[in-house]
């Protein structure tokens, strides 16, 4: 019998601690927690920080969220600036990920993840090639075709250079047989202006993460190619690149970091903060509707996860060209084309003066028109080179100069200037790594 008058006082007592818990739980841990955002709005990042933003505050982990975009450099800037400024703060957040690592290693920036406190990697997300409705590419086949045939004729819009949307051109490329190196790749700052960019006609070909493109391919503004996932997405009918012939599967992953320097009594509270903010309402309403892969893994373990990955970037981006600041004639300038045609000036006139026999002293007007003669190359080569590739113009180059030393040999000289050319375009390009344009001798360089 006093069994049954204890459970009515149990069950009270019950009632009131689990009412406490809520209370307690209601109340902020933070009054503010600031989030970092190292890109312009519209993007993966961005969208992950006001997803943040959202849920910390309707869980009640923090008061005020505020979010601050600091785009740039596939947000090695944003990192930057993180380390400088936040340091020592506690109350101070920045979203990161793959694409920051891939921006490290292509800019070789002097800050790393290593200089940051890891908190916890949070999502993941498949990619997903798209193009516009009026474009030439009805398929992903049509695609490689035109890949194959000419790959700089296709120009891919993404992220930022040496991210997740870079790799994944790079990838595709390589894996539809063709040198990655070679991929004609427009880095934009933000998800904002690579989709202005995709919709606009402006490249030919757009990657970008599923939730960032998902209201433009529902709105049929752009059309979706294939998806990086292993297996097609439920509810989604965009075909994988695996089933289209490409053993290619590829994820994007996020995470969230705090400041050098920060007390470990701060770092635990930022963990427990992220925590609780993963296991909230909020935040699994948002996996589900942005098709987030959870990935949540904190500590620790988070840590030696981003020490893995980053040797795994350095090999791909390694593999595949991209892991330093790419030189191409429209970076470089006119200065070092220049140069190399003096270079290739002075090595074809003293090829030649070793080759001919002495000759009686020429007039001047011989001499200017040899001048004009050697301007004339130089002047062709740096137009041609752009036009129609480096290997033509500077092989036009080379014969008319030869033509301002000697008319007796135009065959001979025509023969050595295109394989002076053709050696100056493998040392160049090939064990030099410059970009430099193979124009229409695209397909057999």
């Amino acid at each position: 019998m006093s069994q049954y008058r204890l459970l009515p006082s149990a069950v009270l007592t019950t009632v009131v601690a689990c009412s406490g818990v809520v209370v307690c739980a209601a109340q902020p841990t933070h009054e503010q927690l600031r989030i970092v955002a190292p890109a312009a709005p519209g993007g993966g990042w961005d969208q992950t920080a006001r997803v943040m933003q959202q849920a910390l505050q309707q869980a009640g982990i923090a008061r005020t969220v505020p979010v601050e975009n600091v785009p740039g450099a596939a947000g090695t800037i944003g990192l930057a600036r993180f380390i400088g400024a936040e340091r020592g703060r506690g109350d101070t957040l920045m979203v990161s990920g793959l694409i920051m690592l891939g921006g490290i290693v292509t800019h070789r920036s002097p800050v790393t993840l290593h200089d940051v406190t890891p908190i916890a990697r949070l999502t993941g997300e498949y990619e997903v090639v798209v193009v516009p409705p009026s474009s030439r590419f009805a398929s992903l086949r049509d695609l490689l075709d035109a890949l194959r045939a000419n790959p700089t004729s296709v120009s891919w819009g993404g992220g930022s250079a040496g991210g997740s949307d870079h790799i994944l051109a790079g990838l595709i490329t390589d894996a539809a047989g063709v040198s990655a190196a070679r991929v004609n790749y427009i880095a934009f700052s933000g998800g904002g202006e690579s989709l202005a960019a995709i919709v606009g006609g402006q490249v030919d070909v757009g990657i970008n993460g599923y939730a960032e493109l998902s209201a433009q391919i529902q709105a049929g503004t752009v059309q979706a190619l294939g998806i990086s996932s292993a297996e097609r997405l439920p509810g989604l009918d965009v075909p994988t690149l695996r089933e289209q012939g490409l053993d290619l599967v590829f994820e994007n992953w996020r995470s969230v970091v705090a400041p050098p320097g920060i007390s470990p009594a701060d770092r635990d509270r930022l963990t427990r903060a992220i925590d609780a903010m993963v296991h909230s309402q909020s935040w699994r309403e948002a996996i589900s509707r942005y098709r987030w892969i959870d990935r949540y893994l904190p500590g620790e373990a988070f840590a030696s996860f981003t020490d893995a990955e980053e040797r795994r970037i350095r090999a791909i981006l390694g593999k595949l060209g991209t892991n330093q600041d790419t030189v191409t004639l429209a970076t470089a300038g006119l200065y070092p084309m220049f140069v190399l045609a003096g270079l290739a000036v002075t090595g074809i006139a003293a090829l030649i003066a070793g080759l001919r026999r002495r000759q009686p002293s020429t007039s001047a007007a011989r001499r200017w028109r040899s001048a004009a003669l050697v301007g004339a190359a130089v002047v062709l080569n740096l137009v041609l080179a752009e036009r129609v590739g480096f290997i033509v113009g500077s092989a036009v180059l080379f014969w008319l100069t030869a033509r301002a030393f000697e008319e007796r040999y135009p065959l001979r000289d025509a023969l050595i200037g295109c394989t002076t050319a053709v050696a100056a375009y493998v040392l160049f390009a090939r064990l030099l790594d410059l970009s430099l344009p193979a124009g229409v001798l695209e397909r057999w360089f």
